[in-house]
């Protein structure tokens, strides 16, 4: 089921935006052999099936930035009764079977490139029985290395379009945005 062009409710925009993050970083999820990104400033276009473009964000990350979503998978892999993690070269392929919402989330997932300048990423994921009435969804992403961050960046700083800024590295440490991913299980 493909879901319709909709605009953001101001309810929905948090999930929304924790959704738009986790799947500009979605390389780094699943396992802690994938491969780390450059340090600097990131610029990420995201696709979603469905959904509205929001065009690119930006997002300057340092080593623990990467280090602190992969510790997040970690805690998230107890869900998971399959990941699969591949790496040839600069193809790395991804298959995981995973609980979420009383729902099996099975994700299967191709990134492309070089984690120190660019790549290109296509995850397709099937939700049995379907999730908030979605039984699939399918995203595409790029990402690129722009450069350093900019001058009073700090890493985890994260800039939408239309949405603001927010720093990725508090968020994750915020006892609210935790306990919201906890519901999301």
């Amino acid at each position: 089921m493909n879901l319709p062009a909709r605009p953001v409710s101001r309810s929905s925009r948090p999930l929304l935006l924790l959704t738009v993050v986790a799947a500009s970083l979605a390389g780094q999820l699943p396992a802690a052999d994938m491969p780390k990104r450059k340090p600097g400033l990131w610029e990420i276009s995201t696709r979603m099936e469905g959904m509205p473009a929001m065009g690119a964000m930006q997002q300057c990350i340092d080593q623990t930035t990467d280090d602190l979503m992969q510790q997040q998978a970690r805690k998230e892999q107890q869900n998971c009764s399959v990941i699969d993690v591949k790496q040839l070269g600069n193809k790395v392929t991804i298959h995981s079977v995973c609980k979420a919402q009383g729902s099996t989330a099975t994700t299967d997932a191709v990134f492309i490139g070089s984690f120190d300048s660019a790549y290109k990423g296509d995850m397709h994921t099937r939700f049995s029985p379907p999730m908030h009435g979605t039984s699939e969804s399918k995203m595409s992403l790029d990402a690129r290395w722009v450069g350093p961050c900019k001058p009073g960046q700090k890493p985890g700083d994260v800039i939408m379009p239309n949405v603001g800024g927010m720093n990725i590295n508090e968020m994750m440490k915020d006892p609210k945005i935790q306990e919201m991913m906890k519901r999301q299980k």
